[in-house]
């Protein structure tokens, strides 16, 4: 059955042509994940299906009862990111709608939500078309990719790994693409000379031989033969349909300042450090230690007082040690490290003592090639800002990197860009994140703040998963799964039927949620 039918829509964002889609349609059970570049419409294409915005050309059918989930959430409320998000998936699960679009649905969500999230989404019946940039999500829930890129939508079946299998194969088959046309493009230049000489040749005369006028003909046909046959040949050569080349990734070659004095010996070292927010515990007293060349995860869930232990770290308060050899970069999501007057390339110079080339490398694995570098900070959009941040900091004069929620307003290209820089890079980094995949594929170590405590693991985030203790995992999981099934019934009673009673037993049951920190 297909619940929603998109034909011949077009929309343009002034002169340039945002969307054009011939023909897209969504069927009962679909689970559809919308990925691409910022920019390029994902937000408009959910807008237009849910009839919230209306295309300048096209139709869209809705056969079904059809909820959208926005991105943009209120701000108008003294609960936090996370709560709200919260709020506003259930309200639309409870719902019930046939079709949900969900816009970034793991917005400000800690991991344990997201899972919870998951688990949600796995269970439900109706279709769904979510945007996201969280690659685990995409890969827990979804059987087919929907890529947007240059106005035009392609369809991919599969999860997320599959869609990037995929991808890997089509880079690889342009790749080939590319050298065929460039032995072929060579093949006709080299022709072409050649074809050029011997009609050069024939205009001169002969040694040894009369200047017949019958000589004189025959060279002048032959001349003119090799001029037609070079001319056909050049023909073919602008005809030769052009392949780009596929860009690949120059290595990187840092010098990091302390080098000899600071890879794989102790630079931090945290003797009972404990935290705290006013009376409320955070963490107790606890020990760790940081290696030069450590990639260390800090992960939990919200307010169990990462950022406050990676402040700590910075401001090296009490308990904190950190050795001479270590120099610390710091990005955070405020952004007051740019200067937004200045250019991109003016940012990361005034931080930085590595070469102009090494610098437009970086900046070109970013996305930023050429003249995009001569572009002042005010002019760029949220997420160009952070990638040029996160740049500044990583090209700075420094060998550890601290970095919070380094992910956030990235997409997925410019985090797969981010993962290269940071796989190559020899100095520390002490990151916090949710973005399972991005700490799969970066941290070295596990710090994990959970229950008032800190636990550091040996290892990487895949290991760390399968080291979890499961019994009181799972006895906690069981917990918070059917606090939140009661949540679901009363909110959808209240929906139908509302009484002060229900509305007392909701707000009870949003308290104890609270207190076991949901």
């Amino acid at each position: 059955m297909i619940l929603l039918e998109a034909l011949h829509v077009k929309h343009y964002v002034k002169d340039r042509l945002l969307l054009d889609v011939d023909q897209l349609r969504i069927h009962q059970r679909d689970r559809i994940g919308l990925v691409g570049r910022n920019g390029c419409g994902k937000t408009t294409l959910l807008n237009i299906f849910a009839e919230k915005m209306v295309p300048e050309e096209g139709t869209v059918i809705q056969r079904t009862q059809c909820k959208l989930l926005p991105q943009l959430k209120r701000t108008d409320t003294t609960k936090s990111g996370g709560e709200v998000t919260q709020e506003y998936i259930q309200k639309a699960l409870v719902s019930n709608p046939e079709l949900l679009l969900a816009d970034e649905p793991t917005t400000n969500l800690d991991t344990d939500h997201i899972e919870w999230l998951e688990r949600k989404l796995s269970e439900w019946q109706g279709a769904f078309v979510i945007v996201s940039h969280d690659r685990t999500f995409l890969d827990m829930l979804c059987t087919t990719i929907w890529e947007i890129s240059e106005s035009k939508i392609k369809v991919y079946q599969g999860n997320y790994s599959d869609y990037a299998a995929q991808k890997e194969i089509e880079r690889r088959e342009q790749q080939s693409a590319y050298e065929s046309y460039e032995k072929k493009k060579q093949q006709l230049e080299e022709a072409l000379k050649l074809k050029e000489r011997k009609a050069q040749r024939a205009t001169k005369k002969p040694k040894n031989l009369s200047s017949s006028e019958a000589r004189i003909k025959d060279l002048s046909k032959k001349q003119k033969k090799l001029y037609e046959t070079a001319n056909a040949i050049e023909t073919r050569l602008e005809k030769l349909e052009k392949v780009e080349k596929v860009k690949e990734l120059q290595p990187l070659r840092m010098n990091l300042p302390n080098a000899e004095t600071f890879k794989n010996r102790t630079i931090l070292r945290a003797e009972d450090v404990s935290g705290r927010v006013g009376e409320r515990i955070l963490w107790r007293k606890t020990s760790f230690l940081v290696r030069g060349g450590d990639k260390l995860a800090i992960i939990g869930p919200n307010g169990s007082g990462k950022t406050t232990l990676i402040k700590k770290v910075i401001n090296q308060e009490v308990g904190i040690m950190a050795s001479p050899s270590m120099k610390i970069g710091y990005f955070s999501q405020n952004l007051n490290i740019l200067d937004q007057e200045k250019s991109i390339i003016e940012n990361v110079r005034a931080t930085s003592k590595q070469d102009e080339t090494l610098m437009r490398t970086v900046l070109a694995r970013m996305h930023f090639f050429k003249d995009d570098v001569s572009k002042r900070v005010r002019v760029l959009s949220g997420g160009e800002r952070v990638k040029v941040a996160l740049s500044k900091v990583f090209l700075s004069d420094m060998n550890t990197l601290i970095l919070d929620e380094p992910t956030n307003y990235l997409d997925m290209e410019a985090v797969g860009a981010l993962e290269s820089l940071l796989k190559e890079y020899e100095g520390s980094v002490l990151f916090v994140s949710h973005d399972r995949r991005f700490i799969e594929n970066i941290a070295t170590r596990i710090l994990e703040i959970r229950n008032q405590t800190i636990r550091v693991f040996e290892g990487t985030y895949r290991q760390w998963k399968h080291d979890k203790p499961k019994k009181s995992h799972d006895d906690e999981k069981e917990k918070r799964l059917l606090l939140e099934t009661k949540i679901t019934e009363v909110l959808s009673r209240l929906s139908i039927e509302p009484s002060e009673e229900l509305e007392q037993e909701f707000q009870r049951l949003l308290k104890e949620k609270k207190k076991n920190g949901q």
